[in-house]
């Protein structure tokens, strides 16, 4: 089924988490294949189209996919793609990595990684278009994951006023990541739509900012905005989606 976003009916209190109502505590979703477009835009023009799914492989590997597609202003006139994979399975509650690939290209350039988990013998390791010092094996340790897999976890964890702990493997880094849920939602309106949703923040080194805005029942972020000292970059805005 095709869902484009709507305005959320849910009462606004239901997830308050002040003195002035009661928390309401959701159940973790489960992991459903879906497909989502998005709209991107950079520095608040327009500038492509970006898609993100998960699909289930087979009955024990799921994959997710983010794909960014410049189709207008300098990124379209640089052909500037992205393309990024990540395969996982599932222990427990946790998305475990088990590969990643990641394709960048622009005008007249290509660059390739492929990266491996390997959970026996505890490390990681990407080869391809990548500096020399990442392409050396990473430790790994339970619960790590992949980029594309912490912006689903978030979707999974999110729940008001809660401090959320991740680390991040990825592309030959090791990074942990911080996201807090605010304590009310908020209404967020994107083109002519308004909904009830979470706002998560992930405030990174230096001046950098990741925001994701989450809503009950969408298996993936209705919008993710990276900041740098104070102005907006990068701005995925969910157009629509189709579950499973």
């Amino acid at each position: 089924m095709t869902r484009t976003l709507m305005t959320c009916v849910r009462m606004p209190a239901a997830f308050l988490a002040s003195g002035l109502a009661l928390a309401c505590s959701l159940p973790a979703q489960a992991l459903e294949p879906f497909i989502a477009h998005y709209q991107v835009f950079n520095g608040g023009k327009e500038m492509g189209d970006a898609t993100m799914q998960v699909v289930r492989n087979d009955a024990r590997r799921w994959r997710v996919d983010l794909g960014i597609h410049g189709t207008t202003g300098l990124m379209g006139l640089a052909g500037v793609n992205g393309e990024q994979s990540t395969v996982f399975d599932l222990v427990g509650d946790t998305y475990r990595p088990l590969s990643q690939g990641t394709v960048k290209k622009a005008v007249f350039t290509k660059r390739q990684t492929i990266g491996v988990y390997d959970w026996r013998a505890l490390t990681a390791r990407w080869q391809g278009d990548i500096k020399e010092s990442r392409q050396k094996p990473v430790p790994i340790q339970s619960g790590d994951m992949s980029g594309l897999l912490i912006n689903l976890a978030v979707i999974r964890d999110a729940q008001p006023g809660k401090t959320l702990q991740y680390r991040f493997v990825d592309n030959g880094r090791v990074r942990p990541h911080q996201y807090v849920v605010a304590t009310e939602s908020e209404g967020v309106k994107i083109g002519d739509m308004s909904f009830s949703a979470m706002r998560v923040n992930r405030v990174q080194s230096g001046n950098e900012e990741t925001v994701i805005w989450v809503v009950e029942g969408v298996p993936t972020p209705v919008r993710i905005l990276q900041r740098e000292n104070g102005q907006d970059t990068y701005d995925l805005r969910l157009v629509e989606y189709k579950g499973a």
